[in-house]
């Protein structure tokens, strides 16, 4: 793959196809009378006051990096962690995780790896990890890969639930940071050269930093950094005809994005897939002391 090729589109992932989905699904999946489609949790009204918060992930193909690696646990940990975090961004706390692991034959120790990491998460979170669906495809899944998805759970007093609604021209961006990759753009990484083990750092958990955060300042939207990078997150929620200003240098990058600016990933190409050491962004009035400001609302 040449330079100008290395992109998650040559790796054979479009993101334009992905937001495409979405407005496809959009009628059918409303005509239920869900709401929140196309953010990072789903909201059902559990009763007059509470809101149940759910959504659906998975590894992805950062999981053959893993078993290659030997890192099958932190595997199950990124799962654990991404679920959580997308329940997050709507304000909700996690209750229950539910996981789905599947291959053409399937191997006791890996399950095992991966279902104990995704335990260290939920123990973390305060978050139950009360079953799942383990599945053995052959002629669906290669032989030696497998799958590994998950659905998060939570639960939201309606007057607590945060959708990006208030947010309005003035307002701050603030960032946590990631602890690297996390579980996407893995597609275009894997056709480069072969990634260090340490690269494959698993998710990390925002759970603490929302609370922290939430102690301290009003927080009108939270945007979880996954496939789409910093600005196509944030877009997802925040209102039509207010957008977000990013200082992609008010802070410093993990080591993985250097590397992959060697091998030929342009500037342009890494601001639009990964997330570039910002794994969730929050939107707030005014920043509390101590967090990092990366841009504003426009």
């Amino acid at each position: 793959m040449t330079k100008d090729t290395r992109t998650y589109e040559a790796a054979g992932v479009s993101l334009t196809t992905a937001d495409a989905v979405v407005e496809r699904l959009r009628a059918a999946v409303e005509s239920t009378g869900a709401t929140g489609f196309g953010r990072f949790a789903g909201l059902f009204p559990l009763d007059e006051h509470r809101f149940l918060a759910a959504s659906t992930d998975s590894v992805g193909s950062k999981l053959m990096l893993h078993r290659r690696a030997g890192t099958l646990r932190w595997g199950g940990m990124d799962l654990a962690a991404h679920c959580i975090d997308d329940v997050l961004c709507s304000g909700a706390e996690p209750l229950f995780l539910l996981d789905y692991i599947a291959a053409a034959h399937v191997d006791l120790e890996q399950v095992a790896e991966l279902v104990e990491g995704a335990a260290e998460v939920c123990r973390a979170a305060g978050c139950a990890l009360i079953g799942g669906e383990t599945a053995e495809l052959p002629g669906v899944y290669r032989d030696q890969e497998l799958d590994f998805a998950g659905t998060c759970v939570g639960i939201v007093e309606r007057d607590r639930v945060i959708d990006g609604s208030r947010c309005a021209s003035g307002d701050v961006v603030v960032g946590f940071p990631s602890s690297g990759l996390h579980t996407n753009g893995f597609s275009l990484v894997r056709t480069l050269e072969e990634i260090d083990p340490a690269f494959l750092a698993p998710h990390r958990l925002y759970l603490d930093d929302v609370h922290e955060l939430r102690a301290h300042a009003d927080v009108k939207a939270l945007a979880h950094v996954t496939g789409g990078g910093i600005l196509g997150n944030l877009s997802r929620v925040l209102p039509d005809g207010v957008q977000a200003h990013i200082d992609w240098d008010a802070w410093e990058r993990p080591p993985v994005f250097d590397w992959l600016a060697d091998r030929g990933v342009a500037e342009e190409e890494a601001r639009r897939v990964f997330n570039l050491g910002i794994g969730m962004c929050a939107v707030v009035p005014e920043a509390p002391a101590g967090a990092i400001v990366i841009g504003a609302l426009e």
